[in-house]
């Protein structure tokens, strides 16, 4: 079985490869498999903290933080795994790994993020609580889902 490595990094620290490495992965995931044409590289990018997977160079799995738009919660968002490497709980884990890495950060911030409508089981197993009704956000069903802050 393949090893993977945790690696994160701000927009910033990235090399040009990464960054590459990154938005073409997310480019084939959210506009290319899921058939979505939309502003999928934005600004939230320059601020950016990349969570990534990676079997030795290559990117498996990605998420990013990013600061939510009600600029009270933090957020994540683009969560990925690359097609080749699914079906071994990446998801899970990549999930797993950036929620540490909020709430080690950030650990006073309640997380709040916009998940697909057929994750709902998928991110209420980590806590997440649904906080919306399903929505449509580029023709995809979502649902907004709060994790409440790390409490000390």
């Amino acid at each position: 079985m393949a090893e993977f490595k945790l690696v994160v990094k701000t927009t910033a620290e990235l090399s040009n490869v990464e960054l590459l490495d990154i938005l073409k992965v997310r480019t084939a995931v959210f506009v290319v498999e899921q058939n979505c044409p939309y502003q999928e590289v934005d600004d939230k990018d320059y601020t950016a903290r990349h969570v990534m997977l990676k079997s030795a160079d290559d990117l498996v799995a990605y998420t990013r933080i990013i600061q939510h738009d009600d600029n009270i919660h933090i957020s994540f968002g683009r969560v990925l795994v690359v097609k080749a490497f699914r079906k071994l709980h990446l998801g899970r884990r990549i999930v797993a790994a950036t929620i540490a890495e909020i709430q080690r950060r950030f650990p006073d911030q309640a997380i709040k993020i916009a998940g697909q409508s057929y994750l709902r089981e998928f991110y209420q197993s980590f806590d997440f609580k649904a906080v919306s009704a399903v929505y449509l956000e580029d023709n995809i069903p979502h649902i907004d889902f709060v994790l409440p802050a790390v409490t000390a």
